[in-house]
């Protein structure tokens, strides 16, 4: 059963009328529904969101009355198609900000999250479009997450996590799961970055750990990290 939204001939209006607030719930909507679940439950959305289900149900309705989403009665949520779209550029926006900040003014991969979701919300798409030339037309950003073009294309590649990579293969660090400045700072200490290849040589039982080959080194890194770093297998 959907909430039920009349149809309204001035949708479009309220288009460009979006918060920050609104944008930033359907950004939210849109990468839990990429981690593989077509209807993402308000729960999920209030964790992700740092809030509460209240909230996140007052929200749902504002975001519906603008027809940006569906609201599938004791499941979840869907993005509309006018809801996909903008959450999209939402995505491009930001992830282009991040690489403008890392590439042209120096900033490290743990310093640019909070910036780049300032940034985002600058309604210019012409700026957008400039900044994405000006940069190359990047295909990822700095967490090796992969940026929308202007028609909403992602480009998409083999990759697996870390912990589920067999002992003994070899992969090269192409992404992370957690963009967090604590977690991208235990990765800087520990000389991993997009591009490093790892090696596992050893899988411990009691708790998951992992020691790697790193270059000439040997390192080991807890299950929980193995869970955030996306590799693709060499």
């Amino acid at each position: 059963m959907y909430l039920g939204v009349v149809y309204c001939p001035y949708a479009r209006l309220f288009l460009q009328n979006m918060t920050a607030a609104e944008e930033n719930y359907l950004k939210a909507i849109f990468k839990l529904s990429q981690e593989g679940v077509e209807v993402v439950s308000t729960n999920a959305i209030a964790a992700q969101m740092k809030t509460s289900a209240a909230s996140v149900t007052d929200m749902i309705k504002r975001l519906a009355e603008k027809q940006m989403v569906v609201y599938v009665k004791y499941k979840g949520v869907e993005l509309t198609a006018e809801g996909n779209a903008k959450a999209k550029e939402m995505v491009r926006n930001h992830r282009i900000w991040e690489v403008f900040l890392v590439e042209k003014l120096n900033f490290g991969w743990d310093e640019i999250h909070d910036i780049a979701e300032q940034l985002e919300h600058i309604k210019s798409k012409d700026l957008i479009m400039r900044l994405d030339s000006f940069l190359g037309f990047p295909r990822f950003d700095p967490h090796g997450d992969p940026i929308p073009d202007a028609q909403g294309e992602m480009q998409q590649r083999s990759e697996t996590l870390l912990s589920e990579l067999p002992a003994g293969e070899s992969g090269i660090v192409v992404g992370v799961k957690d963009t967090s400045s604590s977690f991208l700072q235990h990765l800087d200490k520990m000389e991993i970055e997009l591009g490093t290849s790892l090696t596992i040589t050893d899988r411990v039982d009691y708790d998951g750990s992992l020691e790697l080959k790193h270059g000439d080194r040997t390192i080991s890194v807890s299950e929980r990290v193995a869970q955030n770093i996306y590799v693709k297998q060499v």
